[in-house]
């Protein structure tokens, strides 16, 4: 009987040793997120472009060195991405206005000719959750387009909903510097304000985005502008791009008084994986002792290098080269960081999902969300580009997430809120709101 009863606990000491083996655990996991991440619809909401890639000979059916593209999508699994019609701020004049309409024009061009022209057949342009769902059923990747800045709507209301035709379906009032729409969050950094919030005609352009359906973005407005947003708006908004203010103290993140005003309004923040956004420390004590080694590397490169304090003096095409000059530089500095011992660890996948982790905490899961900022100075260790864009997954899985809350966060609280604005805006044009 004792012999029996030795073997009996012999035999649950070594299941017990296998199941705690972390090396099984792990394995487990990546298992499961592998699964989970083929069924769910992963969205990413913002992702910068440059024209220059969307060319008959270089295009996102290459392998580019961008962060985003179609063989980087298919290999990290990413569905779908929100690419971004971005111009920076300039004058608010009539002149500046032009200038960045035709920027915005070329870029909404650039898009449409990747869908219609150059990869038909792997990517098609969807406007609403109904083309999100039948695209990515088809097997094909899904592309969005987001407006980042409103300057160049000028001071004609009508281009909202030229905007809207031309397929934008989010668009933020302000970037890095005060717009004629409303103050931008940069504000805070001199405490100079040009409208308190609002300006009339970027109350207009709320009311005119709530009647053809259009997100209205938060991601880089001021905190009052936000405020005034949230009161005229009678649709659900978003950040397309933000974080957790508590966890890291940026102008660009929200804080826990925003994030209750966007889970009272119904909508969403998208967490984003911008390494000065995510963990101040980490970045900044990695960044001190990286700039040597970027310093040595532009020396040898003899390229333009700027501060990230002088980017919003540069024009687009300069803004452009310099994210290209930047990722190329950080590739070759990261490289060399590897080989020195006790080198400051970079900002990871760990600390962008300590970000969900909060939000949802305090919104509830239902108002969380991804985004990258690729090609915009976005991407962080595990997540540098979208063929890395399962590890995301797994680490929600490490966490404990369920396939349908990972579901959600991934793509489908952002149809929700894509719905209801689409909802509402059918009620406005019918006269019923």
């Amino acid at each position: 009987m004792k012999y029996y009863t030795l073997i009996a606990v012999l035999f649950f000491f070594l299941s017990s040793c296998k199941q705690n083996n972390p090396e099984i655990n792990e394995n487990q996991i990546i298992k499961t997120a592998k699964e989970i991440h083929k069924r769910v619809i992963t969205i990413d909401t913002h992702n910068d472009i440059d024209v220059k890639n969307f060319t008959d000979s270089i295009n996102y059916t290459q392998k580019l060195n961008n962060q985003v593209n179609l063989p980087k999508m298919k290999e990290g699994g990413l569905d779908v991405t929100w690419l971004i019609v971005y111009t920076g701020q300039d004058t608010l004049t009539d002149q500046g206005f032009q200038k960045a309409y035709n920027k915005a024009i070329s870029k909404f061009d650039a898009i449409h000719k990747l869908v219609n022209e150059i990869a038909p057949n792997e990517i098609e342009l969807a406007t609403n959750a109904a083309d999100v769902e039948r695209i990515h059923s088809s097997g094909k990747k899904v592309a969005m387009i987001g407006i980042e800045n409103g300057y160049p709507i000028g001071m004609d209301i009508n281009n909202v909903k030229k905007f809207y035709d031309l397929g934008g379906r989010y668009m933020s009032l302000a970037h890095n510097g005060h717009s004629q729409l409303c103050d931008s969050n940069t504000g805070e950094a001199d405490d100079i304000w040009l409208h308190n919030g609002l300006s009339p005609l970027g109350k207009e352009v709320i009311v005119e985005m709530n009647k053809w359906g259009m997100m209205i973005d938060v991601s880089h407005p001021s905190k009052e502008s936000m405020r005034q947003m949230i009161e005229l708006s009678k649709a659900p908004i978003i950040a397309s791009h933000s974080s957790s203010r508590t966890l890291c103290d940026h102008s660009r993140n929200l804080d826990d008084e925003q994030l209750e005003w966007m889970k009272q309004n119904g909508g969403l923040v998208q967490t984003v994986a911008f390494s000065s956004y995510l963990n101040t420390e980490k970045y900044e004590a990695r960044n001190e002792k990286m700039k040597d080694i970027k310093d040595q590397i532009i020396d040898s490169l003899d390229v333009t290098w700027y501060e990230w304090k002088d980017f919003n003096g540069l024009d687009d095409e300069e803004q452009m080269n310099f994210i290209a000059t930047w990722k190329k530089v950080s590739k070759i500095a990261e490289e060399k960081a590897i080989t020195i011992n006790g080198f400051p660890p970079a900002v990871n996948v760990s600390d962008f999902v300590d970000h969900i982790d909060y939000l949802v905490e305090k919104m509830g899961i239902e108002h969380v969300g991804i985004s990258s900022d690729f090609d915009g100075g976005g991407g962080i260790e595990g997540w540098s580009d979208a063929s890395e864009t399962l590890n995301v997954t797994i680490e929600l899985v490490r966490r404990g997430y369920s396939e349908k809350e990972i579901e959600m966060i991934w793509g489908g609280n952002l149809m929700r809120v894509l719905t209801d604005v689409e909802r509402i805006a059918k009620e406005i044009q019918s006269g019923s709101d």
